[in-house]
């Protein structure tokens, strides 16, 4: 509760103080410290609106860290730099929300981009938002790995589960687990490339596998590990249970590469549209550097309407 009271009072604070610059600006005839009222009154709105949106997000899991994983589709290198791109958005997106992000497992592409990425974001609600992400993400260019500077089509499919804490019984039977360590193939210097440090642990009943080679500690890895292996169970046990209610195509994610959920097109125009909502925009270089809330907006809002109809 205390984050909501702390964010309320912070709203509050600002209002005071605009109305304290505003006051100002009157009594002196101050363009300028109009246009600081200005300025703080549109960051109060944004506050609000963000605050107004939270409270949205009402789903047991919204305000859960989130476990972010991103592969490339059919394509090689095209395809891996496109995931390397989505990659950055991301990243970009973190930072700009005041998140945080802890690389879990990043393997890169032998040319260019990623052959898969997973990350574990840290943030209030972090899976709340990133929940909208869930889907394939198309890119249409003038590739520049072809010589002929021929347009291409590449695809790559974002995942997203909320982080299982200690407060959610998922049982693991160690005697379930086979794992495996092996040699880091990333990046991290002789040390890493050097020793057994990277986990691979397989579930050998759902037949789930979860891989760690960000740290430089074999532990750090396992723990990673396991952390990624809780959440994807914990997504299985609410699939299940989705299926037992008859509510799977509302809650259930399966990705298949028909299930395209936004297009980045490049060239021959610049227009990244989500395909879900009609919400589009020419400005590709800000979706690009983490400029994505609308989308994420338009989706979540859309589909509280649908649930309280």
């Amino acid at each position: 509760m205390k984050s909501w009271t702390d964010a309320w009072s912070e709203i509050s604070r600002k209002l005071e103080d605009a109305e304290t610059l505003i006051e100002l600006a009157e009594e002196q005839d101050d363009q300028t410290t109009f246009g600081e009222a200005r300025d703080l009154l549109k960051k109060i709105a944004s506050d609000l609106e963000d605050l107004e949106f939270r409270n949205m997000l009402g789903d047991e899991d919204d305000p859960r860290d989130a476990i972010l994983v991103i592969h490339p589709g059919a394509g090689g290198t095209e395809s891996m730099d496109w995931a390397g791109m989505l990659l950055r958005m991301y990243q970009r997106w973190i930072e700009e929300k005041g998140f945080k992000a802890k690389d879990i497992d990043i393997q890169p592409g032998e040319l260019a981009g990623v052959k898969s990425a997973t990350l574990e974001v840290q943030g209030d609600y972090a899976y709340g938002y990133l929940k909208a992400e869930i889907g394939v993400h198309r890119l249409v260019r003038l590739s520049p790995f072809d010589a002929n500077q021929r347009r291409h089509t590449s695809f790559a499919s974002v995942f997203v589960y909320p982080v299982v804490e200690d407060d959610v019984e998922i049982e693991i039977n160690p005697s379930d687990l086979r794992v495996d360590t092996y040699r880091s193939s990333g990046a991290g210097g002789q040390h890493v490339n050097k020793t057994d440090s990277a986990v691979r642990i397989t579930h050998l009943p759902t037949g789930i596998v979860v891989t760690s080679q960000a740290e430089r500690s074999q532990h750090r890895n396992r723990d990673n590990a396991m952390k990624l292996l809780k959440a994807r169970l914990y997504q299985l046990k609410k699939e299940e249970e989705a299926k037992r209610l008859d509510e799977i195509e509302a809650n259930k994610r399966e990705i298949a590469w028909g299930s395209q959920i936004r297009s980045y097109v490049f060239h021959p125009y610049k227009m990244v549209k989500d395909l879900r909502t009609e919400i589009e925009t020419s400005d590709v270089q800000a979706v690009m550097d983490g400029d994505i809330d609308r989308f994420i907006r338009a989706y979540l809002m859309a589909k509280n309407q649908i649930k309280g109809d």
